[in-house]
Order: structure tokens, then sequence, then C-alpha cells
């Protein structure tokens, strides 16, 4: 187990110098969140009304936005480990003795890096806009597991896209299809209860409506998780770990 650990923080530490090497990727995904809440948010809150369920709107898409965000910056991380493939870095780290377990854990605790980035750009944003979002210790570690919980699980599904498609060109067009249904298809910004019943039950298949229902439960104040705290790190944990034991078969091929 330590062993195991100790790769994986290698590959996480590498991972982590090259996003402070070049943080434009960052940079560029924290003006998304921004348009969408400064812009779409208050647009949309006039539509909704001030409040949803009793939450007032903007405070009620924060959690929406921050889950988007994660699933936008992960979904497309599988593209980084194509261009590792084609600069024969996927090659070494193969015939390396560390565990392809090690090296998949590695990636999705770095992908958690900026997930973590990105909940620090939309608490600034929260914050200058007066959105009530709670800054409880225990609230404020619970929004950070599951942003690292949902980093993790997102990036590693974009690696087995990655070790599926194998070039640059179909995963970027994979990944846009894939991006915007499971957004959609999800409690991010809208409840549930105004769903029909068919996109309910697909919202209720897709991890990212228990991720925002997780954050939205511990930022606001005055909302709930409606599957409850349980349900819902526990089916990210387990869709995780599945994710995971996929990658890491799949994971050699990308070198094939």
């Amino acid at each position: 187990m330590r062993r195991f650990l100790r790769e994986s923080g290698a590959v996480a530490r590498v991972e982590l110098i090259k996003l402070i090497r070049d943080p434009t990727e960052l940079l560029s995904r924290a003006i998304q969140p921004v348009l969408w809440l400064v812009v779409f948010g208050q647009v949309l809150a006039h539509l909704h009304g001030s409040e949803v369920g009793g939450v007032d709107y903007l405070a009620f898409i924060t959690p929406g936005i921050l889950a988007q965000s994660v699933l936008f910056s992960a979904i497309f991380y599988g593209i980084a480990v194509i261009w590792e493939r084609d600069l024969g870095v996927v090659h070494k780290l193969l015939v390396s003795p560390a565990r392809r377990s090690s090296l998949v854990l590695g990636k999705a605790v770095s992908a958690g890096f900026r997930g973590l980035v990105q909940t620090a750009v939309i608490s600034a944003i929260a914050l200058s806009m007066r959105v009530a979002v709670r800054h409880e210790p225990a609230a404020v570690l619970g929004v950070l597991a599951g942003v690292l919980l949902g980093s993790g699980l997102f990036s590693t599904f974009s690696l087995i896209v990655a070790c599926i498609v194998k070039t640059r060109e179909r995963f970027m067009g994979i990944g846009q299809l894939l991006t915007m249904p499971l957004f959609f298809a999800s409690n991010a910004i809208y409840p549930t209860e105004l769903m029909p019943g068919w996109l309910r039950t697909i919202a209720l298949l897709n991890p990212l409506t228990y991720l925002v229902d997780a954050l939205r439960g511990l930022m606001v104040g005055g909302a709930t998780s409606v599957h409850g705290y349980g349900v819902d790190f526990g089916v990210l944990g387990v869709v995780f770990l599945a994710l995971v034991a996929i990658a890491t078969r799949l994971y050699p091929t990308l070198a094939e």
C-alpha cells in the first residue's frame, strides 16, 4: 500500500509541476464560470424568480456552476494523455515498475488540483457578488472533498475515452458530445422536480447529479442534500473506483 501511494503521489507531483509552469489552462477555464454566474445566472434569476425551493437562485446555481467547471476541466483531461502518448511519455511510464493503477490514480489526483483552483475562483466570484455561501470549516472541507472526488471521477472517465479513441481529433469530438448532455441532464441549473420523467431517470443515473446535490447541501445555507451525503459520496466513490479499475486495464492499450 505504501508503495502504491508513493507511486501515485509521484505521478500527481509531476502533473502539478507541469500545471504550475503553464497555468494558462487554468486562467482560460476561469473565464467560463464568470460568464455563467455573472451573466447567465442573473438572467435566469429573473426568469425563475428570486428563489428556487426557498433558496436564492444565484446561491442555488453556484454549486451547479462549480460542478460544471469540475466536469469541463476534467472531461478534456484525456487529451493530455494522448499528447503524452505521442511524445513517448506513456511508453516510458509503462516500462517503469510502477503499477498501472497507481499511474491512473496519480493522474486522477492531479486533476483534483485543477478542481481546487476552480473552487477558489468560483468562491471569489460568489463572494464579490454577495452570494450567500456557507464558510463553516466542516462545509468547506466537504466541498473540497466533493470537488476532488468529482475531478478524479470525470478525469478517469476522460482517460478511458482517450484509451479507446487514441487520437486527439476523435477525442475532442467525443468530449464535446458528452459535456453538454451530462451538464443539462443534471440538477446543476434547475431542480430535478422540474424535469419530465424520462429526463429525471437519466439524471438519477448521472454522477454529476450527485456531485451537485452534495455541493449544494454543503455550500448553500437553507439547502439540503436531496439524496443524503452518504448516498451522494457513496455513488461518486463507487463510480470512481469502477472507472479506475477499467482505466487500469485499458491504459496499456493506449501505447499500442
